[in-house]
């Protein structure tokens, strides 16, 4: 039985306990709790990402009541409980995309015919939202240095927006078929390295200069992708991280351990299916990154005033000149000051 003096002293997010209140306020300045973590539906703990949320439910030592719970209602995808075991299967069904993919390989075999340019972006209805994905060859004298020769970008329909082979600015020494399955034939008439270059970034500003682009009510758009830092050097491309979406960084969707969360494993885990099976087609990447995306925005969390730890109306919120009022707060009230410490793609939805 816990006393209340422990109680007292107890985390109202992850539940960790601490001998001293002061202990518990300093755990609250440094843990960011907030609305946007991911939570058991079950007993309400507050989980750093979904993979350590999944470690809570059915990982080696699980909470035994949480267990048994979601072994009858919990959706193994987005984790979500549902009411009843039948509303669990309906769920499932719906959360897992593999019943979903039947058109998709035949439209990764088109795109080797659609090598041009298809961008629009003088559309009033162009997307707001794309993802982008490069495959690379290899440079340098032992072919391990990444050059950009083919990229892809996709809207939130999962429509080709801009499809093309690119002729890398140096020679290629390995051109890694068994993963990209470009000859050279692909890359001798491709388009030019710097042609590419102007027309993505072009399109991702849609009309607005790079130092004026805003995160909110902005025309530029929010680019998805998967170690993007990565693609973006690789089409010597710069771009505002305040519109960078990237599932490879995402702390709800960062592993617990220190194994790679590679979009591989993010995509048969938290969507039901598997990619990389053989030659890797930018194509399927943007389709699997966006659609992590878009589980993670349309997440339904509270809505508050100023939701980030960032914001200036918070910055105070555990300021050393407030720790004897702090201490006199339950866990609770603790817990009601706590803000991110990064932006929940759910903000999105309302931007």
């Amino acid at each position: 039985m816990e006393s209340s003096e422990t109680l007292r002293n107890k985390c109202g997010g992850c539940y960790r306990q601490f001998n001293k209140k002061e202990h518990l306020v300093e755990h609250m300045r440094i843990s960011y709790h907030s609305v946007h973590e991911p939570i058991c539906g079950i007993c309400n703990k507050h989980c750093r990402s979904f993979d350590s949320l999944r470690e809570h439910l059915i990982g080696p030592l699980p909470k035994p009541d949480c267990k048994n719970i979601f072994s009858i209602r919990g959706c193994r995808f987005c984790l979500t409980i549902l009411e009843s075991p039948n509303a669990r299967r309906i769920h499932q069904e719906r959360c897992q995309f593999s019943n979903v993919n039947s058109g998709l390989t035949t439209r990764m075999a088109a795109l080797g015919l659609r090598d041009n340019a298809i961008i629009d972006y003088t559309s009033s209805r162009s997307p707001r939202v794309v993802a982008l994905s490069c495959k690379m060859v290899g440079g340098g004298s032992d072919g391990s240095l990444d050059l950009c020769a083919r990229v892809c970008i996709t809207d939130e329909s999962e429509n080709v927006v801009f499809h093309t082979y690119v002729k890398p600015t140096m020679p290629v020494t390995n051109y890694r078929y068994q993963t990209t399955g470009i000859r050279p034939e692909n890359l001798r008439d491709a388009m030019p390295l710097k042609h590419a270059q102007r027309k993505i970034q072009e399109f991702l500003c849609n009309g607005e200069p790079m130092w004026k682009i805003r995160p909110r009510n902005g025309k530029a758009r929010i680019l998805v992708g998967h170690g993007l830092d990565n693609h973006l050097d690789s089409l010597q491309l710069e771009y505002s991280s305040s519109m960078i979406r990237d599932t490879a960084e995402y702390p709800p969707l960062m592993k617990s351990s220190k194994l790679s969360n590679s979009l591989k494993y993010l995509t048969q885990a938290y969507l039901g299916y598997d990619i990389h099976v053989g030659i890797q087609d930018p194509y399927e990447d943007c389709v699997a990154t966006m659609r992590l995306y878009t589980r993670m925005r349309y997440q339904k969390h509270r809505i508050e005033a100023y939701p980030l730890a960032s914001d200036p109306q918070n910055r105070n919120n555990y300021g050393a000149w407030r720790q004897n009022e702090l201490e006199r707060m339950s866990p609770e009230e603790l817990l009601d000051l706590s803000r991110s410490d990064y932006y929940c793609w759910c903000l999105d939805s309302v931007s």
